[in-house]
C-alpha cells in the first residue's frame, strides 16, 4: 500500500520561503514520475513541477526561478523548495506518484496522490 504524507505548509509573508516535503512508504520514489501540484477552491489542480526517474525537471512557468524540486533517495522523500512567495502561491499543495512515461504535467496521469499540505501566503 502506498502512502504519501505532505508536511511543511503554513502561513508565511510574501517574499517568504517554504519547503514542503512528500515522504512514502510502501514504494520507492526512485521508481516514479513524482509531481507537485496545487489546488484552489472550485479550480482544477495545478501542474507545479515534477521530477523523473532519471532526474529530469519542468516547472510551471508561474514558479520557474523561485521552486526547486529535489529529491532525497535515502529519505524516500521528494522536497518543494519554495522562495519569493506570492499571495497567488496560495493553495494546498498535493505531491503525487505517476507510473507512467513523459513529463507527466496533467494531473489525470497520477496515480497516488497525498492528502496535501496547506499554503497560505499574505500580503
Amino acid at each position: 500500500q502506498v502512502r504519501l504524507v505532505e508536511s511543511g505548509g503554513g502561513l508565511v509573508q510574501a517574499g517568504g520561503s517554504l519547503r514542503l516535503s512528500c515522504a512514502a512508504s510502501g514504494r520507492t520514489l526512485q521508481m516514479y514520475v513524482v509531481g507537485w501540484f496545487r489546488q484552489t477552491p472550485g479550480k482544477e489542480r495545478e501542474f507545479v513541477a515534477v521530477i523523473r526517474r532519471d532526474d529530469i525537471i519542468t516547472y510551471a512557468d508561474s514558479v520557474k526561478g523561485r521552486f526547486t524540486i529535489s529529491r532525497d533517495n535515502a529519505k524516500n522523500t521528494v522536497w518543494l523548495q519554495m522562495n519569493s512567495l506570492k499571495p497567488e502561491d496560495t493553495a494546498v499543495y498535493l505531491c503525487a506518484l505517476s507510473r507512467g512515461w513523459g513529463p507527466q504535467l496533467n494531473h489525470q496521469g497520477y496515480d497516488y496522490w497525498g492528502q496535501g499540505t496547506q499554503v497560505t501566503v499574505s500580503s
